[in-house]
């Protein structure tokens, strides 16, 4: 599927990080399964602990508006290398993906791969653990 409309989504939000410490900026687009667009810039602090990741800004914003189902999620940063999510931000796009939930995964020029999320995150932590069912959670 060609996915450039929500990398050059990502691309924009990148314009708005806030990045003084690492000079790394990175931008993110969630689409949801209700078609809308959620953008997400990372936000340093100098605390560090306190920063947060675009994937997990566009996300927090996306759950925010009422949609709390991915079908996509692009980011981009910097880098000529494609920039794929941390492992906080894998997590907490599993909470929100689907079996079909794309990842894509890009450079500064545009250029992505795309990746199903049990591609970067095998085995995740998700709330179908049998440890919730046994304690009633779900």
């Amino acid at each position: 599927m060609n996915w450039d409309f929500l990398m050059e989504q990502a691309i924009e939000a990148k314009e708005y990080a806030y990045a003084p410490y690492s000079g790394f900026r990175v931008g993110a687009a969630v689409l949801t399964t209700d078609g809308r667009i959620f953008t997400g810039c990372n936000v340093e602090n100098a605390s560090y602990g306190a920063a947060i990741c675009a994937e997990r800004t566009a996300i927090v914003k996306a759950v925010s508006g009422g949609d709390k189902k991915i079908n996509a999620i692009a980011i981009t940063s910097d880098s000529n290398d494609p920039i794929f999510p941390c492992g906080i931000c894998r997590q907490v796009i599993a909470e929100f993906a689907n079996e079909e939930t794309i990842i894509i995964c890009g450079n500064k020029n545009g250029e992505y791969k795309e990746y199903k999320l049990e591609d970067i995150l095998p085995n995740a932590f998700t709330k179908n653990e049998p440890v919730f069912k046994e304690r009633g959670i779900i």
